[in-house]
């Protein structure tokens, strides 16, 4: 049952870091895409007040492109939907090691200890199911990141032999 919660807490790492890591590029996306058009669209007026007609045509043609992209692409929902993904990851993380470090432990009746761990199972897969695909670059840099420590909890690191001397 141990190793079962770990791995319910490891995939739940995982894919919280990598709904993390989607949400910020889509949000870097969000603005890449979003600023550049309010600019171009100001600019192109401006130009057009200035008696600039080819240039205010050519500002309010692109700053239209990226107003298009903007709309069909939808990176603010998609950095709603990752970003929500990744707090319930989370979440379902924390009550996994909860479960592994506190109540397995603790608890003596197996078939509660069976039901629990089963609805922690039903839970990851529920929301894999119902979360937006993590794009690779987005996987890759969550797994950089969790391999660097980004994921880790100090109090889960071994102490220093100094720290466990007695003095």
């Amino acid at each position: 049952m141990s190793r079962e919660a770990s791995r319910i807490e490891e995939d739940s790492t995982h894919s919280a870091k990598g709904h993390f890591e989607a949400a910020r590029i889509w949000g870097w996306c969000n603005l890449g895409l979003g600023l550049p058009a309010v600019v171009l669209g100001a600019v192109a007026g401006v130009s057009a007040l200035k008696a600039m007609p080819i240039l205010a045509g050519v500002l309010a043609i692109l700053g239209s492109a990226l107003t298009a992209a903007l709309t069909f692409l939808k990176p603010s929902d998609r950095v709603s939907g990752h970003h929500m993904a990744g707090t319930r990851f989370n979440s379902l993380k924390n009550r996994a090691r909860f479960f592994r470090e506190v109540e397995l432990p603790q608890e003596t009746d197996p078939k509660r200890l069976t039901r629990a761990l089963r609805t922690l199972a039903k839970e990851r897969d529920e929301l894999n199911q119902l979360s937006p695909e993590i794009p690779r670059p987005a996987f890759v840099r969550a797994r950089q990141g969790i391999l660097a420590g980004e994921s880790s909890y100090a109090a889960d690191r071994p102490e220093p032999a100094a720290a466990r001397e007695p003095s």
